[in-house]
């Protein structure tokens, strides 16, 4: 790469002849000019490239497709790494951003697991710290805080020996000391102190959201009075629907309040459950996520951990090897969006705004980042017409 934010001569890229799936519709034969780091123009082909495009450099999109960078929001490694022991470096956490950045993520929230107060902590420092660096790969776009005040009965690949109660104090410190770092947190809205927890959560406008969860129906409503507004992989690690008794799954299908995470991996929830999902939801509620772990873009074996808990990889799915819980994921985002529209049957420009620009608003960054528009971050993604990556740019740098 050369010039400016990774682009010949300073005059950016120019993607043209590629169909260019913009907020308003898809606009087939059309083009993107990037440069810096931002979005300079877009149009259709009939739509006149502004003087100053002539020097860019040209990539044919050959019929292709462009989309928006995805924006995963529940991501806690890959490439052998995890946000909870990056080293202190941080070139763990440049690993994880560039591994995922490779698969289509321009940003991501650094996702903790259940721990103690020092290693959460801990964890959050090195995030701050990386992103106010240069960040060349994914941005980290915040923390998300996964646990630790979460239920044992539904902990999944949560460590018991750090689940407790939501801890108000540890809220205002990480608030604190960290302004703006934070930015969503799942617990368990049954517990003793949650509600109002959640409620301090939305007040410092942290997305509060449910997981790991043994609540009602009638728990989560209330949730979502107090500013409850998410919840993590619908379906897992939660108490299921039935007719009589709906749970936290008939609240989150049922609540316009609560937008619903899915990791589309084919082995977590069932391709027809994700259609259901869909169609409660609406397509402006329903967030792709990896949920992916340090195993994710490794081979299969063991020697792998999640919260300090042992972990094999086989033919690709993680579980933990005492009990055999699903233990994250080895998702990518460019995967997810292949098993929504290829299993699923969700059409590319919806599949593309459940994988950037509902995780985007849901995070109040959607002015930034998230959709296809001139001013905005040059999160792009070139993808050809069988769905694979053919280039991934993220703040206008090709990733490699």
């Amino acid at each position: 790469m050369s010039g400016p934010e990774g682009q010949a001569g300073g005059k950016g890229t120019l993607i043209a002849n590629a169909r260019i799936v913009a907020p308003n519709g898809v606009l087939d034969g059309g083009w993107i000019w990037l440069r810096g780091a931002e979005i300079a123009a877009i149009g259709g082909p009939s739509d006149p490239l502004p003087d100053a495009a002539a020097g860019a450099e040209r990539v044919d999109g050959a019929g292709g497709w462009v989309l928006p960078g995805f924006v995963d929001v529940h991501v806690h490694g890959g490439a052998g790494h995890d946000f909870m022991d990056a080293d202190e470096s941080l070139a763990g956490i440049a690993a994880i951003a560039r591994f995922h950045a490779r698969h289509g993520t321009t940003g991501l929230l650094a996702t903790s697991l259940t721990a103690s107060r020092e290693e959460l902590t801990a964890m959050i420092d090195r995030a701050s710290r990386y992103m106010a660096g240069d960040m060349p790969f994914a941005q980290v776009l915040g923390v998300h805080l996964e646990g630790p005040f979460v239920s044992l009965k539904w902990k999944g690949a949560q460590n018991p020996d750090f689940i407790g109660p939501p801890q108000l104090e540890w809220l205002d410190e990480w608030v604190s000391r960290y302004p703006g770092v934070l930015k969503l947190q799942t617990l368990a809205p049954e517990l003793p102190g949650a509600l109002d927890y959640i409620e301090r959560l939305a007040a410092h406008g942290i997305v509060p959201s449910a997981g790991h969860t043994d609540a009602t129906y009638e728990q989560i409503v209330a949730a979502a009075d107090r500013g409850l507004r998410h919840a993590v992989h619908t379906y897992n690690a939660m108490t299921p629907l039935h007719h009589r008794n709906p749970g936290t799954v008939g609240a989150v299908l049922s609540d316009d309040r609560i937008s619903a995470e899915v990791i589309a991996d084919g082995h977590h929830v069932h391709h027809a459950a994700i259609k259901v999902l869909a169609r409660a939801k609406g397509n402006g509620k329903v967030i792709l996520v990896t949920d992916a772990m340090a195993a994710a873009g490794m081979p299969d074996g063991e020697g792998y951990e999640l919260g300090g808990l042992p972990v094999v990889l086989t033919c690709g799915v993680a579980r933990l090897k005492d009990g055999g819980n699903l233990a994250g994921s080895t998702l990518t985002m460019i995967g997810a969006f292949r098993h929504m529209v290829r299993e699923v049957g969700i059409d590319i420009p919806t599949a593309s705004a459940m994988a950037s620009g509902n995780a985007a608003r849901q995070l109040g960054l959607g002015g930034v980042t998230g959709s296809l528009e001139a001013g905005k971050r040059a999160d792009v993604l070139l993808l050809d017409e069988a769905l694979e990556l053919r280039g991934v740019w993220a703040r206008g740098r090709l990733q490699d």
